[in-house]
């Protein structure tokens, strides 16, 4: 019979250590000959992300040795820093010189792109025998980055001169995804302008590369209120392609000379925030078909056949953060995770629905540990709230049956972006230890079709707001959680909603920022070019909304904070600068706030190293029990001031 303690104090077997162990970040995969390689990042390694490969014959082997980085850093967040060509060359952008590099397993990397101060190459694809590459590139002279899309030449001369490198197309504030045609005289491509967002509205370009017509460009899709995406090239004259102008992002299908016509539209989402350039929602397949997601809350994984318009859904143990990788015949590369797996890379035969993982996906828990997530809804100010419930679950030990368990609240970053029904360490890690979770996708998340995601158009610092205090109080009055020990977590766009519910609601007794913004004007003056326009459609435009950003911002109501913080800051955040946290530090210990401000050197913008994943998993326990008086299991106490 399982002992009985109170909630928050229950012992488990999942310690930081082991959370931040199996909370592996992928970064793509590729089929390559027989092999299958993909990209992972190394807590252990301070973050370094290495290129492995599975063999035939299941042993997996690093082709990226250390010191060796594949990342970019492109639009800061990002993507697509690495590819391979067809006979097994490794291509990757290095994190450490912004250059491109190139290199055969087993012997050194050489450079593909010269020294070039300020530029930056990401959203790598290899392409009818072509590398193409998004280039950023910062300069002295310009206030805002250059961007364009070129190809670099595979045999190093771009690295002894940069008019080597061909620029392919160009004319927009950002580029992304860039699509080769198989005969290589076509380019398609994603651009978009500021203020707008790639999620706003953004176009889809075809320029051509060779003949009389050699330089001119052509918009098949968007720049009307839609936001197409990823396009992909099916044959010398037809693209697959998402777009949205019916509200919901599905497959969309342009033949030249023709007009785009929907593939099997669904009430569902075939796309999402391109935030990071390596995203991918669909893959074609060799006989026509297409594997996509499709994502209402929760990703499913469908098989389109566009010549009937028919849509099969594969029955699959994924659910959440999908990217379909790679195809090849009937079998599909998927990254994801989902309510019984953790995130890993999995191969899919989409035919016999034999699915395997071959890289992660194992959780280091045995089912009895996991708790199954609830998708629940509650009503809003503005219509409904849609979130998934994580209660506490611990087959050892129940809590007297007069107690209800603390919960915590997690507001997920973008703030346009969303999180699907599955089960992580992190969760794990609370909810083994009797503190549930309420993972909320408030008004502004992707993944309910644009309607929901405008509905934080103008209201950021109000709807989000809204919607995360009804979704807690909404559990509470369910009886569900203890009304009087609700916290409330969240990074960055999250840490704003989060900062802003504790100073604008009476709902949560206690807080953790994960470097949130505390001042939507210094935000707006500071942050990177990407998101330098973000806040127009969030708020306003300066300097006309000048007067809601100083009324929206939290620092301006720190007469409102009441509750315990705890603040987690990386010190060489190029996003969210360590100065917005230490406002806010600031602002609270003058009220007399219990707070700790932790500053992680080393650590941007999402914490990637495996002791800063164990110590702030470790001190947010300690921080809620200090909050809500219990005692955690085996971790040291935290001291407020």
């Amino acid at each position: 019979m399982p002992k009985q303690l109170p909630y928050g104090s229950w012992p488990s077997p999942l310690s930081a250590s082991d959370a931040a162990t199996s909370s592996a970040r992928f970064d793509g995969a590729r089929f390559v000959g027989d092999d299958v390689w993909w990209g992972q990042g190394l807590p252990a390694e301070g973050g370094r992300t290495t290129v492995r490969r599975r063999r035939v014959n299941g042993a997996v082997e690093d082709i990226l040795p250390a010191p060796w980085n594949a990342r970019s850093r492109v639009h800061e967040y990002g993507g697509g820093a690495w590819t391979v060509t067809t006979s097994g060359i490794l291509l990757f952008s290095e994190r450490s010189d912004d250059r491109v590099w190139a290199m055969e397993p087993g012997s050194s990397p050489y450079p593909l792109t010269p020294v070039e101060e300020g530029a930056r190459y990401g959203g790598l694809r290899f392409d009818a025998d072509v590398l193409l590459a998004v280039r950023e590139r910062h300069t002295s002279e310009r206030k805002v980055p250059a961007r364009d899309i070129v190809s670099i030449p595979l045999d190093g001369s771009a690295a002894r001169s940069e008019n080597a490198l061909r620029v392919l197309a160009s004319g927009s504030d950002f580029a992304a995804q860039p699509a080769l045609s198989p005969d290589g005289t076509l380019l398609a491509w994603i651009a978009w302008n500021h203020p707008d967002m790639p999620w706003d509205q953004t176009t889809l370009r075809i320029t051509t590369l060779a003949g009389s017509d050699i330089g001119s460009t052509i918009v098949v899709a968007g720049g009307s209120g839609s936001a197409p995406l990823q396009p992909v090239w099916s044959s010398p004259t037809e693209i697959t392609f998402c777009d949205d102008p019916t509200g919901r992002w599905n497959l969309w299908r342009y033949r030249i000379g023709h007009a785009p016509e929907p593939v099997a539209p669904a009430d569902a989402d075939t796309g999402g925030g391109l935030w990071v350039l390596g995203a991918r929602w669909f893959a074609t397949l060799e006989d026509g078909r297409v594997v996509c997601l499709r994502t209402n809350g929760s990703d499913d994984v469908v098989v389109v056949d566009p010549k009937s318009s028919s849509a099969r859904k594969l029955d699959l143990p994924l659910s959440s953060q999908l990217n379909v990788e790679d195809s090849r015949g009937t079998k599909v590369l998927i990254t994801g995770s989902g309510a019984r797996v953790s995130s890993g890379v999995w191969l899919v035969d989409i035919d016999s629905g034999v699915y395997s993982a071959i890289a992660g996906g194992s959780t280091g828990a045995e089912d009895e540990w996991m708790p199954q997530p609830r998708a629940v809804s509650f009503s809003g100010a503005r219509g409904a709230v849609h979130a998934f419930d994580y209660p506490p679950q611990n087959p050892n030990v129940s809590a007297p049956s007069d107690e209800l368990p603390p919960y915590v609240v997690f507001v997920h970053g973008g703030p346009t972006s969303h999180v699907g029904g599955a089960v992580s360490s992190k969760i794990m890690y609370f909810t083994s230890r009797g503190v549930g979770v309420l993972d909320v996708n408030y008004g502004g998340s992707t993944g309910y079709g644009r309607a929901y995601r405008e509905r934080l158009r103008g209201q950021w610092g109000v709807v989000d707001v809204e919607d995360v205090a009804a979704a807690a109080a909404g559990l509470a009055a369910e009886g569900h959680a203890d009304p009087r020990r609700l916290a409330i977590e969240g990074g960055s766009a999250g840490g704003w909603t989060v900062l802003s519910a504790l100073a604008r609601t009476d709902v949560f007794s206690a807080g953790i920022s994960r470097y949130g913004v505390g001042d939507a004007r210094t935000l707006a003056t500071d942050t990177h070019d990407f998101e330098a326009r973000y806040l127009d459609g969030l708020i306003g435009p300066l300097p006309d909304a000048e007067s809601l950003y100083e009324e929206r911002s939290p620092l301006t109501h720190v007469d409102g904070f009441t509750a315990p913080m705890l603040i987690l800051q990386g010190a060489d955040d190029a996003v969210v600068p360590p100065s917005q946290a230490e406002a806010i530090r600031d602002a609270l210990r003058a009220r007399g706030i219990p707070l700790a401000y932790v500053l992680y050197q080393g650590e941007g913008h999402g914490f990637r190293r495996q002791e800063t994943i164990v110590d702030s998993l470790e001190k947010e326990i300690a921080f809620l029990g200090k909050a809500f008086g219990f005692t955690p299991d085996g971790v040291a106490a935290l001291e407020l001031s």
